[in-house]
């Protein structure tokens, strides 16, 4: 789609002088495509060559990009600030090995805090999904997975994450989260699927709306009504390896494609963005059933 320019840094600290440099170019969350890291720890950032088209960058675009460098790179998916500056991420599992993820996800989460922002979305890669939370750079870090919460999703009023190898949707409210000090403890059950294992979770909530993807299918929740209720609004029986990954104002939503697997999809592709007329989880049936990829 556009023309990306890598940035290389060997550590932490280089990385929040580098933002900060590219802060000052012009570059906001909006314009980070891509952040990785190298089995040594070292952080690899993906931008726009050209800083002034960062503001017609939308998060479905990034979804459908290929990652502009090949090896062994272990990719985050999302950054997320949280009330109290704590810090949560999802992104390859292999990011805990490198010793230096806690440390870029925070000075991801203070260059965001910079900006006036909560979060940042970067592209979709293929790699077993990891989630993690820690207070700041020198606190112990949680790894929620361990725990089976994978793909947390940040709500007007807490997390949202799936439970691995089951239908289960949880809910832990931000207010819960500061009276236990960390999110080992008052996750709550808020939906369970008919569509089987819920498989992937939609990358953030818009408009209230959010898709998960599960074993026959897709289906979309109302959250307006979190921590008490969670309301099914559409479900579209599939078994094609099809997911949503996000989506963008005006209709488009950004599916990507993978292996079914009980715990989750796997080898995921990048996104491609497939229109909607209605903006309705519905409509995608016609569209994705005539792909090569659908089984049905």
């Amino acid at each position: 789609m556009f023309a990306t320019r890598v940035y290389h840094y060997r550590d932490p600290a280089a990385v929040i002088l580098g933002l900060k440099e590219l802060r000052k170019q012009g570059l906001t969350p909006r314009g980070l495509l891509f952040v990785a890291l190298d089995p040594r720890g070292e952080t690899y950032i993906a931008v726009p060559e050209d800083l002034d088209a960062v503001a017609n960058i939308r998060v479905g675009d990034k979804l459908s990009l290929v990652a502009p460098w090949e090896g062994r790179y272990f990719h985050f998916d999302a950054v997320h600030r949280l009330p109290g500056d704590s810090v949560l991420w999802n992104g390859d599992r292999r990011l805990g090995d490198t010793g230096s993820a806690p440390e870029v996800a925070c000075a991801l989460s203070e260059w965001l805090k910079g900006s006036s922002a909560k979060n940042v979305f970067l592209g979709c890669n293929p790699h077993v999904p990891g989630s993690w939370w820690t207070v700041d750079h020198l606190s112990t870090v949680i790894d929620l997975h361990s725990m089976g919460f994978l793909d947390c999703v940040i709500t007007a009023n807490g997390v949202l994450a799936r439970k691995i190898d089951e239908p289960r949707l949880f809910h832990l409210e931000f207010q819960t989260l500061h009276q236990h000090g960390e999110p080992t403890d008052g996750w709550t059950e808020v939906f369970k699927s008919e569509m089987g294992n819920i498989l992937l979770v939609e990358r953030r909530v818009l408009q209230y709306r959010l898709v998960l993807t599960c074993e026959r299918g897709l289906v979309e929740i109302d959250v307006s009504h979190l921590p008490d209720l969670v309301i099914e609004t559409a479900r579209v029986p599939m078994r094609s390896g099809f997911g949503v990954v996000g989506r963008i104002d005006g209709g488009a939503f950004a599916v990507t494609a993978g292996t079914i697997e009980p715990w989750g999809l796997t080898n995921m592709s990048p996104a491609m963005l497939v229109g909607s007329p209605t903006g309705s989880l519905l409509d995608l049936p016609n569209t994705l059933r005539a792909m090569p990829l659908d089984g049905e």
